[in-house]
């Protein structure tokens, strides 16, 4: 089944790919051969039926026969963009993970982002921050809490959608990622 992107997919799309890597001179998702938007979320078995149990995801960036590509919902992509608030943003949340993973590994260290001695200061403020999720003592949402690369996402699509308030509640976080990404979204 083949969808045919609309122009507003096709920006949203782009806007998600440039907003973290706005900072940077030039850069290139070397790791991206393709996007397939579908129409809805999706499960683990990549149907649209969620009358299961199963998870319903809204994007993944592919590993296996879907290495080198992104799966995206059109309604989580749509809601993102629409929802100013949340402090999500699937988009966003999926091409920092091609970020994350463009060392082979999506293990939330960003390493084509961070500069070597900022790693372990990162892993230590990652863990303290996973805990504090975990501990319902964070507003960082929850899915931020179950590894490393999906705290690394989720806390982007925070610094990325609501700037002012993750410099005002979790100033070192804040911080890292300005220093990370090269820019500073709340000013």
């Amino acid at each position: 089944m083949q969808f045919e992107l609309e122009e507003l997919d096709k920006v949203l799309i782009a806007a998600s790919a440039v907003i973290p890597v706005f900072g940077f001179k030039e850069w290139h998702y070397t790791n991206l051969s393709g996007i397939l938007l579908y129409p809805d979320n999706f499960n683990e078995d990549m149907q649209f039926s969620s009358k299961d149990n199963s998870r319903n995801i809204g994007g993944i960036v592919g590993n296996g026969r879907f290495e080198k590509q992104m799966i995206l919902s059109k309604k989580a992509l749509y809601h993102g963009f629409k929802n100013t608030t949340d402090k999500s943003n699937t988009g966003i949340h999926e091409f920092v993970h091609l970020i994350d993973k463009l060392d082979d590994r999506t293990d939330g260290v960003p390493e084509r982002l961070m500069e070597h001695q900022y790693a372990i200061p990162w892993l230590n403020l990652i863990h303290k921050e996973m805990e504090a999720i975990n501990d319902n003592h964070s507003d960082i949402r929850k899915y931020g809490g179950t590894n490393q690369a999906e705290f690394f996402a989720v806390a982007s699509e925070y610094f990325f959608e609501r700037a002012d308030l993750l410099k005002r509640k979790h100033p070192e976080l804040y911080g890292m990622l300005v220093e990370c990404f090269r820019q500073e979204p709340s000013t």
